[in-house]
């Protein structure tokens, strides 16, 4: 693959038998671009390091990623874009799922422990190693592909680590929503109980406003982070040959854009909007 050109072998014979967008890809760079720098700026301003750095390491790495892909826009036959970008695009949202681990402790130290099977600080300690094992795997699977696919030998061995780093995060998302859905659970059923005891709605730890713009991008951001990973587990089960990985548009949709959304989502939903004060 790496002595082919667009003038001397066809589209089909690269990886992904197409030519990726410019202008797509280069769109998709510049939001991961300026959604880090909006992340960085509010680091600056809030110093929330559990929640800031790992998105900002988050968004370096899908810049990185896309510029992989601007180099296979310009070159379908680079052996560089393809590394940088199966690399890159496959780790980065993991930074983004720490993030949001984190997000949910400061969640139920705000509403109150009670209605949480677990403690706030035990979130980090059970979903942040799960998030370094995926982030591993994923890391060596992806090295490995990178590698076989360089040597011209089976890619097969790299793929399989990938999509078990990618399986893993999945799991570790639908724990995280169960949690997060029998926290909520639990939390109404005590504000109901108080409220028919009381005879008067309990007053909200933050301000209703402020609660919604923390709630509902939060939410989109889980949504579409999932959605992502499920697809890249179905696209490389498929293997280097299937349908999936040979489709741009199931790939900019399902891949960038819902990574585009949840960054932008976690730039609004900071959890500086939890703070009482």
């Amino acid at each position: 693959m790496d002595k082919c050109t667009l003038e001397t072998c066809p589209i089909t014979e690269s990886i992904y038998q197409y030519k990726p967008s410019l202008a797509g890809n280069a769109a998709l760079l510049a939001i991961f671009a300026a959604s880090g720098i909006v992340h960085c700026l509010q680091y600056f301003f809030f110093r929330n390091s559990s929640y800031s750095i790992p998105m900002i390491l988050g968004c370096l790495t899908e810049v990185i990623g896309y510029v992989g892909r601007v180099l296979l826009a310009n070159d379908p036959f680079s052996q560089i874009g393809f590394l940088i970008q199966i690399c890159c695009l496959t780790l980065a949202p993991a930074f983004f799922s720490t993030s949001i681990y984190f997000c949910l402790a400061d969640i139920v130290r705000l509403f109150g422990e009670e209605a949480s099977w677990i403690k706030p600080q035990h979130y980090a300690w059970i979903f942040i190693p799960c998030d370094l094992v995926s982030l591993i795997l994923q890391g060596t699977g992806g090295g490995l592909a990178s590698v076989a696919a360089d040597k011209g030998t089976d890619q097969a061995p790299g793929t399989n680590t990938m999509i078990a780093g990618l399986a893993f995060q999945v799991i570790t998302l639908v724990v995280f929503i169960f949690l997060t859905l029998g926290f909520i659970v639990r939390t109404m059923k005590s504000r109901a109980l108080q409220e028919k005891e009381m005879g008067a709605r309990p007053k909200l730890p933050i301000s209703r406003d402020r609660l919604v713009t923390f709630a509902v991008p939060f939410t989109v951001a889980i949504v579409t982070i999932f959605t992502r990973c499920v697809y890249r587990v179905a696209e490389l089960s498929e293997g280097w040959e299937g349908d999936l990985i040979h489709d741009e548009v199931t790939f900019v949709i399902l891949e960038g854009v819902m990574i585009a959304i949840a960054v932008i989502c976690l730039n609004i939903s900071h959890p500086k909007l939890l703070n009482q004060k």
